[in-house]
């Protein structure tokens, strides 16, 4: 891939992504086609929507190196995926090690790097800070010694430190009663103002991805692909107030209007 002078490689690209499971008879994904550009010091909030079973997991698992598509191309920043520089990932179900401390989960990308331990727990309490959970840095990172709310704090710090400029989460609120999800959402939007990574999100929740996104895309059922991108022209900084201003019950209502279209596609 060429790239001009002072031109950055995209940060995210599938070319003509397809899977299938039985040899090419059936496809759950066929030719698809996604673009995530580099936006230095601004990153970029991705919401991907689409009914159950259209693949949205499996993107997000090309991207984090967990699964390769049956053809097509994953590059990030304009090369393959690799064994050696994986993008971590937050899942639904949690998925911190629980015979490991917060501190220890949260510090084990660096470990792995050969960071020094000192440096390592420094630059993880830092984060582990960040996230809300000074003071919890030497329990065990399991349910119930922590809540749902919390684990889910303890996986987004992890992601962070391991790949500060990408964040892939697979509907990583989905689990959460309904007062610690709108807190959680609060925290991702003041974790991406103030780190400016790229997030890939994936929810079924319609108000929350206006709430969160950038852009959202929506994909059909297999052979899925993308079919609609809405721009969420909603400002910068958002808040609870945001929620009930006249434009974001717009786009709420815009992006349900496409999901039923959507939904009606063969």
């Amino acid at each position: 891939m060429d790239f001009k002078d002072g031109q950055e490689p995209n940060i995210i690209e599938l070319r003509k992504v397809g899977q299938s499971y039985d040899g090419g008879q059936s496809w759950i994904i066929k030719d698809l086609d996604f673009l995530i550009e580099d936006k230095a010091g601004q990153g970029e909030f991705v919401v991907i929507l689409g009914m159950s079973g259209c693949g949205k997991s499996t993107l997000l698992r090309y991207i984090a190196g967990l699964q390769k598509p049956t053809e097509g191309e994953v590059l990030i920043h304009g090369k393959p995926v690799s064994e050696s520089d994986r993008v971590s990932m937050v899942f639904q179900q949690y998925s911190s090690l629980p015979w490991m401390t917060v501190l220890e989960n949260v510090s084990l990308a660096l470990k792995y790097k050969g960071v020094d331990k000192k440096e390592r727990e420094e630059r993880a309490m830092e984060l582990i800070q960040l996230v809300g959970l000074d003071g919890h840095e030497q329990k065990f990172a399991r349910y119930p010694t922590l809540s749902g709310g919390q684990l889910q704090r303890v996986a987004i710090a992890r992601s962070l430190i391991a790949n500060p400029d990408i964040i892939l989460m697979d509907e990583p609120f989905g689990a959460l009663d309904i007062n610690t999800r709108l807190q959680m959402q609060d925290l991702l939007a003041e974790i991406w103002m103030k780190f400016h990574p790229t997030v890939i999100f994936v929810t079924h929740d319609i108000s929350e991805a206006v709430y969160l996104g950038d852009d959202i895309y929506i994909m059909k059922s297999p052979p899925s692909r993308f079919v609609r991108h809405i721009k969420v022209d909603l400002p910068f900084h958002r808040s609870k107030q945001t929620k009930r201003e006249a434009r974001f019950v717009e786009l709420v209502r815009e992006v349900e209007d496409a999901m039923i279209e959507v939904s009606q596609m063969g």
